[in-house]
């Protein structure tokens, strides 16, 4: 990190170790939080039923609104507007501007995921009824006459992520499937995760050209779209987010993965507390930062990758237990952390 961005980070309160932790945090487990792509505005989604707005670098919060159940996801339109899913069946959007907020749709069971294309210009939605849903948000405010399509999936959706006009929805059972916005008719691929258990996140790869995905099982598979020999020949799936104690391999979900915008590098946070920061390329793992007080239920590198942004949050792997409370924590991230090594070659005799 250059001396402009040491300066604009000790500015901002961000410390050593964890990072500086929020004011005014959800009182229940945080589901997700995303940073703007255009400031340093952050978005957190909770089971407490509600939606945050936060300046992260000022320590902040602008503003908040509420669900009729637990908030499972959310994502920015741009700065002055936003949209959020949740266990009242019902996608909403918000006008941080004026605080107004209406209902864009709804599912038959709870929406866990939600995502904004900008090359669609449409609203993603995934949920628990085993359907998507794609929404025109230009639509007239307050009326349902938004839904641009239905696309049934072979199980509940769990996670999402967005390339380009590339969707990648991961559901129960492992299924993966890939699509083109430009025509939702059918898959474009139809896969099943690599790995053998529950899939936790899946995040598209910034240059498009493939997917991660995580799992309970303390894994992560590295996919590609493309499906010749050669592509394919390229994908692997490499151990993360365990321990070993008295020779007992102890096993953590990976519930989070969050790409660097500028390196391609990746950051994992697992119920461990931990988060890592790994150089896919290289296989190779180039910084762990201090254990976080809970499990890291989320991540979220800012738009020029100065900040990153961690949800230590108990995500209940172990039932109903005293916890710590649940807290956001937004850090510096340093060059040397998240920039990938040149590989070093052996001279020859």
């Amino acid at each position: 990190m250059g001396a402009t961005a040491t300066a604009t980070a000790v500015a901002a309160g961000v410390v050593a170790g964890s990072g500086r932790e929020l004011s005014n945090p959800p009182t229940d487990g945080i589901s997700n939080l995303r940073f703007s792509n255009h400031s340093d505005h952050l978005l957190v989604s909770s089971w407490d039923r509600r939606v945050r707005l936060y300046d992260a670098s000022a320590n902040l919060l602008k503003g908040q609104f509420q669900h009729g159940g637990a908030v499972l996801d959310c994502c920015f339109h741009d700065d002055a507007s936003g949209f959020s899913g949740s266990a009242d069946h019902t996608v909403r959007r918000y006008d941080f501007s004026t605080g107004k907020e209406d209902i864009l749709g709804r599912h038959e069971a709870p929406v866990r995921c939600v995502e904004y294309s900008y090359a669609a210009g449409q609203v993603i939605s995934g949920s628990w009824d085993k359907s998507l849903k794609c929404w025109d948000p230009r639509g007239a405010s307050g009326q349902e006459k938004t839904l641009v399509g239905t696309y049934s999936q072979p199980e509940r959706v769990y996670s999402m992520s967005l390339v380009g006009h590339r969707l990648v929805v991961a559901t129960a059972g492992r299924h993966i499937n890939v699509y083109d916005l430009r025509n939702m008719s059918q898959p474009e691929q139809r896969r099943e995760s690599s790995l053998k258990y529950q899939t936790r996140c899946v995040r598209c790869y910034p240059n498009g050209t493939g997917f991660a995905l995580s799992s309970v099982e303390g894994r992560v598979a590295m996919e590609f779209f493309d499906l010749s020999e050669a592509g394919q020949t390229k994908k692997y799936a490499f151990k993360c987010h365990r321990k070993v104690e008295a020779g007992k391999d102890t096993v953590f979900p990976v519930n989070a993965i969050a790409f660097h915008p500028i390196y391609g590098t990746f950051a994992t946070g697992g119920c461990d507390g931990y988060v890592n920061v790994w150089d896919g390329n290289n296989k190779k793992r180039l910084y762990q930062y201090s254990k976080y007080p809970s499990s890291i239920a989320a991540l979220s590198f800012s738009r020029d990758g100065r900040l990153l942004a961690v949800a230590s949050s108990y995500t209940f792997e172990d039932g109903e237990k005293p916890h710590e409370p649940d807290a956001i924590f937004v850090r510096g991230v340093n060059e040397a952390e998240v920039k990938p090594k040149p590989k070093v070659y052996a001279t020859p005799p």
